[in-house]
């Protein structure tokens, strides 16, 4: 790295840090509510018209969203809570919520918002621990399943070597230049979320019931060789693939398929594609359904939200996660609510996109909440990378997850 762009970075983070003490919510009771959230471009629209309505209703309260990625979420927010900052509101999927109150960094809300409001969300949205809820979801699933532009594939692969097949024959090389100008299948190949899915298809899953990391096993090694094989060996993945580009690629019609959650279908319709979306395609192999992490997002308090402002922050918080709201989405971006009666009401809606949705949700499995969650994926996060660059194979690669997962949990026991 250069000096050039180690003092950039150092720069930014600086900036950040001091925008975290400015924004704090420890500081004087000035009527504003900060929300720092790591929504999607269509989610962080309807949470404009939100705040701007909850606003018209509240004068004197001053709602501010700041937008992160999910990593720069994570530590920024921790940073900033350890010092005694940072906003009122963080919103976020239900892993952060390990770390997050293991560090009591936000506040438990039994007390705060009553057994009587939280009994109003379905069975499985509000992940807790030790019986304490820690966030107020506004929809369920947050899990991935196979999206198809339809102009280039008519019906979902069945499996994985219908997928692999459909996938070859839509990855073209139009002019000849040997870079393809079409793939046939693009997704996150950066981030280990996307890695899971195939791992539970091979019968695997990264821990166990002590929530001891199980990264080092034959399901694992598999899961690996069949992504690494989806970019060398039939060439359908892009070689540089992180979630932006997926993005773009499948937005541009430049990808016949894509793997991603229901925050970003509504965009791809926008885009004005004729989308289908179906569970992601059994393993061959194996006979077995990959199995996605299904989870809440929700919104999380901060411990240093000032007293005073809890009664307005509770209020947000109802209108936020309100029925109207979560239908909203349902039907403009395709979440699936997390309020019973939004849930029932699913069905005057007739959306086969959240029909499909809930078929994959059924095969998922739910994301562990515990802190070891954060371990994990940081342990497995270098070693998917390696696999796919070809620095390493997948044995060692397994091998390494588990050494690093197990080594992080202890350190951070102690």
């Amino acid at each position: 790295m250069t000096r050039t762009l180690r003092f950039s970075v150092f720069l930014i983070s600086a900036l950040l840090l001091v925008y975290a003490a400015l924004s704090g919510c420890a500081k004087k009771d000035d009527g504003s509510i900060a929300i720092w959230e790591q929504m999607d471009p269509e989610e962080q629209k309807l949470l404009d018209a939100r705040l701007a309505a909850f606003q018209a209703s509240h004068p004197g309260v001053e709602v501010t969203r700041l937008h992160f990625e999910t990593e720069l979420l994570r530590t920024q927010f921790q940073t900033a809570g350890l010092a005694g900052g940072g906003p009122c509101l963080v919103f976020g999927p239900s892993d952060q919520i390990g770390p997050m109150s293991t560090m009591k960094l936000i506040r438990p809300l039994n007390e705060l918002l009553g057994e009587e409001f939280l009994s109003t969300f379905v069975e499985g949205s509000l992940d807790t621990l030790n019986g304490l809820v820690y966030a107020v979801p506004d929809q369920v699933g947050n899990h991935l399943a196979l999206v198809y532009n339809k102009k280039y594939v008519k019906d979902a692969p069945a499996n994985t070597n219908e997928l692999i097949a459909v996938a070859r024959k839509n990855t073209v090389d139009e002019n000849g230049d040997g870079v393809a100008d079409r793939y046939g299948l693009v997704f996150n190949a950066v981030e280990p979320f996307w890695l899971v899915p195939f791992l539970g298809g091979y019968g695997g899953w990264i821990m166990d019931a002590r929530s001891g990391p199980t990264l080092d096993s034959p399901a694992m090694v598999k899961a690996l060789g069949f992504v690494r094989d989806l970019r060398v060996k039939h060439a359908v993945l892009p070689k540089e693939c992180d979630y932006q580009q997926a993005e773009t690629l499948f937005k541009e019609g430049k990808a016949a398929m894509i793997i991603n959650g229901p925050w970003s279908w509504g965009g791809y319709i926008g885009a004005g594609i004729d989308v289908g979306v179906a569970p992601i395609p059994r393993v061959s192999e194996t006979g077995l359904w990959p199995s996605p992490m299904v989870s809440s997002k929700g919104y999380s308090v901060n411990v240093h939200c000032p007293k005073e402002k809890l009664p307005v922050v509770k209020e947000l918080l109802d209108f936020l996660t309100s029925d109207e709201n979560q239908l909203e989405s349902a039907r403009k971006i395709k979440m699936l609510p997390a309020r019973r009666t939004a849930v029932d009401a699913l069905g005057s809606i007739g959306d086969p996109f959240l029909e499909s949705s809930l078929a994959q949700v059924r095969l998922g499995r739910r994301m562990p909440v515990v802190p070891e969650m954060r371990a994990i994926w940081d342990s497995m996060r270098p070693a998917f990378q390696n696999v796919l660059n070809g620095e390493t194979d997948p044995e060692t690669a397994a091998a390494e997850m588990q050494k690093a997962a197990v080594e992080s949990i202890a350190k951070m026991k102690e």
